[in-house]
């Protein structure tokens, strides 16, 4: 097991469509996050910023442009892209940096303005990126391949439309209590069966949105945080970041994923968690919450599989025993996940450590579970950079 760090601060920027730089954002998050710390801007010796392609040349250098925009006070910068699991390891960078004795103090932040609808691919002729050649060889948007997920769950393990929309139905009743979310309103079955069909089998409300947003996270040395009155911080105890093992697909299939040692049948997502797991020295049955990468309602079902929270091909069963709901055995996503916030890319996986924080904490309100002491979180970018990080207190 390795050093624990302290997680002194934790803020957002509501999502929504804003239509603002991202850089505001950005500052707005990383501001509150200094006041929930109780420490001024002079106090932080590193920024991290997860980078945004999204944004131009400042999204591709985001510490310095947060750092900038905060008001340049000598602090290092660094800024760190692996797609949708930027923000995660921004975190890891800023946790190697306070273990190594570089910093004590370090701000993590991740923002973006995104564009309405569909990713698009980047312009140009891009064969070296495999959204381009999804989206303009394949026709392959993001969606498409999220209902592959879905058909593949469907013929493996029996689940059904009803599943998935129960996942979004349960996200949006712990959304419709987080003042930072999209789209803080519960929705019955019903309506998820009356949206319109995007790619067979999943509807509009089954799939996340593309939304404005920003996250920020203070962490600290423990010294530190001792020093500045914080005796039972928030601690994040791993990250885990890692890429697939050779050979493998795109699609995290059983057959054909492999260990780093090629023997054996163990998907990516879950080589994810259990390196997480190991690296904390916990298990699933030592979690109280997850915060987990839905990006669509039937990947959430996986999730819970790669947590270790059901066995393979019961995750549907978890979610019909009302297990990952709000006041269940295990709530997944009480943030109310990307079904109610939207994808804000090198924010999200930022935001899934502010909500462990404030479960952890006490301080999520409506959506609190009850004696939350541990928390893990799953996010996956692109090019199979993953992502995992446990905290404790």
């Amino acid at each position: 097991m390795t050093g624990e760090i302290a997680v002194l601060g934790a803020a957002m920027h509501p999502w929504g469509k804003w239509g603002q730089s991202f850089v505001r954002y950005g500052v707005a998050a990383a501001r509150s996050a200094l006041a929930d710390a109780g420490l001024a801007w002079d106090a932080v010796q590193s920024v991290v910023g997860a980078g945004s392609v999204r944004c131009g040349y400042p999204g591709y250098v985001a510490g310095s442009t947060f750092a900038r925009a905060m008001g340049l006070n000598a602090t290092r910068v660094t800024t760190v892209y692996a797609a949708c699991a930027s923000g995660s390891q921004a975190i890891a960078a800023a946790r190697d940096q306070i273990l190594a004795g570089d910093c004590e103090v370090a701000l993590v932040i991740g923002a973006e303005s995104a564009p309405k609808g569909f990713f698009a691919p980047n312009a140009g002729e891009r064969p070296d990126d495999p959204d381009w050649v999804r989206f303009r060889l394949l026709g392959a948007t993001n969606p498409a391949y999220f209902a592959l997920y879905a058909r593949r769950r469907m013929a493996l393990y029996g689940d059904t439309v009803d599943d998935f929309a129960q996942v979004k139905v349960k996200n949006a009743a712990a959304g419709a209590q987080n003042p930072n979310a999209r789209y803080p309103k519960a929705v019955d079955a019903s309506e998820v069966a009356a949206s319109a069909v995007v790619a067979d089998p999943l509807r509009l409300l089954d799939i996340c949105a593309t939304s404005d947003g920003a996250a920020a996270l203070v962490l600290t040395s423990l010294d530190f945080a001792r020093r500045h009155g914080a005796d039972k911080p928030v601690r994040i105890r791993a990250v885990s970041t890692r890429t697939p093992a050779y050979p493998r697909s795109d699609l995290d299939f059983p057959d054909i994923a492999t260990d780093a040692d090629g023997a054996g049948a163990t998907a990516f997502r879950a080589q994810l968690a259990q390196a997480a797991y190991e690296q904390a020295g916990l298990g699933p049955d030592d979690v109280d919450t997850a915060e987990v990468y839905d990006l669509s309602t039937a990947l959430e079902l996986d999730w819970y599989e790669a947590l270790g929270l059901a066995a393979e091909g019961e995750g549907a069963k978890l979610l019909r025993a009302g297990d990952t709901a709000l006041g269940g055995r295990i709530p997944v996503n009480p943030s109310g996940g990307l079904a109610s916030f939207g994808e804000a890319v090198p924010a999200q996986a930022i935001a899934q450590v502010c909500e462990l924080t404030w479960q952890l904490r006490g301080q999520a309100g409506g959506r609190q579970v009850p004696g939350a002491r541990t928390g893990i979180t799953a996010n996956q970018g692109l090019f199979g950079h993953g992502s995992s990080v446990v905290a404790v207190r």
